[in-house]
């Protein structure tokens, strides 16, 4: 007879034979930086998450290095925004100057840098808008504009979130012309247009004005296509993909990390990260422990880098774990 509780008999037996284990140096902990001084705004649906100015970010930053966290993504919120979302390649913008900051103060830090305009854009659209459509190669400039300002400002990641057509290899291009062929691409390859993303849209201010995203993020419904998208970015010269959202989508990240070879991330969103919060919040369930299974699904479905706003607690749950 099998018996498979053998491996199961004491906490002892169980490390030694656990497939997938979840340490701090998988987490990156998104931040968001906004234009002002002595700002700190809780984002009411995503409890413990603020949106700090810069003159203030350094209680955020003393947290983040003292919980062991090694790399962030980082969002600007501008007070101007217009239709060209003309804030987004200023080299004085909010999110230059944060990074310049944080670079200074935190050296070692590495900095993720989202690239998409819809933080910036009067109409909340993630590229150019003519009439209702959104404009795919119009769009390809200034996301390489975007890229290269925020390099020069210190970033050490970029991360298309846009989800144009081509965005990858027109970044590598003017990345490599202007010299930073070292700089890595961090590709949102598979962008689901999910229900999952509303308390971001909250946080960052960058709900469309009409319509929705669905032209030019995925289909809920479509694996096949997400597997296709993340080769397409591979080809295209992205160094990380990504899935998001995360736990919708675990499928997706399994069959991305079977057909590629590329380090994939995942993002575990806004929306996941609010479901947990209001439950626990309720005393329906133990925050911690659904919090850490949620996450070892990720890794356990093959993602190497979890993108995720839990990212403190989760360093903290370790260190009393003995995880360091």
């Amino acid at each position: 007879m099998v018996r498979m509780r053998r491996l199961r008999v004491n906490e002892a037996v169980r490390s030694l034979v656990r497939e997938n284990t979840l340490d701090i140096n998988d987490l990156v902990y998104p931040v968001f930086v906004i234009e002002g001084e002595n700002i700190k705004n809780p984002v009411e649906s995503m409890p413990g998450i603020y949106q700090w100015s810069i003159d203030r970010f350094d209680q955020e930053l003393s947290r983040i290095l003292e919980a062991g966290i090694r790399a962030i993504l980082i969002f600007g919120i501008p007070e101007h925004k217009d239709e060209k979302g003309s804030e987004a390649y200023n080299d004085q913008g909010i999110t230059q100057r944060a990074i310049r900051h944080i670079k200074e103060k935190a050296p070692e830090l590495l900095v993720i840098a989202d690239v998409c305009l819809c933080e910036y854009t009067s109409h909340g659209h993630c590229g150019l808008v003519r009439g209702t459509e959104i404009l795919n190669d119009e769009t390809l400039v200034l996301l390489g504009k975007m890229s290269v300002s925020l390099v020069e400002s210190g970033a050490d990641v970029i991360a298309p979130s846009d989800m144009m057509d081509g965005r990858v290899e027109y970044i590598r291009k003017v990345l490599d012309e202007n010299g930073f062929y070292n700089t890595m691409i961090m590709a949102y390859s598979a962008k689901f247009a999910s229900g999952y993303y509303s308390p971001f849209r909250d946080a960052a201010h960058s709900a469309p004005s009409f319509g929705d995203r669905r032209t030019y993020q995925m289909d809920p419904a479509n694996g096949r296509e997400a597997v296709r998208e993340c080769e397409n970015d591979i080809d295209e010269g992205a160094d990380i993909i990504m899935v998001k959202p995360a736990l919708a989508y675990l499928d997706v990240v399994k069959e991305v990390c079977q057909h590629t070879g590329c380090p994939v991330a995942v993002y575990n969103v806004s929306g996941e990260y609010s479901m947990v919060k209001a439950a626990a919040k309720n005393g329906w369930i133990d925050e911690k422990r659904i919090v850490m299974e949620n996450l070892i699904a990720m890794k356990r479905a093959g993602a190497r880098i979890i993108i995720t706003y839990h990212a403190l607690d989760v360093a903290a749950w370790l260190k009393e774990e003995g995880h360091e």
